[in-house]
């Protein structure tokens, strides 16, 4: 099984969660099988509007099963959820601490976003 965490930084089971979503620097895809870590650049975290569907598909390529950030907008949780991935909300903290979190089944799922959309960058 694989899951997307997002990330500030790309220095492994050590890099702290981003808690944005559509604006996260990196997504760390996670095997949880074998606990390998691949970080793929958010190429949206920049985009003038539209980050958070922008970034909902990169997730949605990388065939998780789930997703952990601090924060899902409403658009972007609509193209996770109809994707099928489950959002689980965390706190700030590494990805190896909240990998941690996700096993012992401490992470809230969520079934709805967590803050109202964004116009663009700010």
């Amino acid at each position: 099984m694989k899951i997307a965490v997002t990330a500030k930084d790309d220095v492994g089971l050590e890099a702290k969660v981003d808690s944005r979503f559509g604006r996260a620097f990196y997504f760390a895809i996670i095997d949880l099988d074998t606990e390998e870590v691949e970080f793929i650049n958010n190429t949206a975290a920049n985009a003038a509007s539209g980050a958070g569907v922008k970034a909902a598909q990169l997730v949605t390529d990388e065939e998780v099963e789930a997703l952990i950030s601090g924060r899902v907008g409403p658009k972007a949780f609509r193209g996770l959820d109809k994707a099928g991935i489950k959002i689980y909300i965390t706190k700030e903290a590494t990805i190896k601490e909240t990998l941690a979190d996700y096993k012992d089944n401490n992470l809230k799922e969520i079934d709805g976003p967590t803050n109202q959309g964004h116009v663009g960058m700010k």
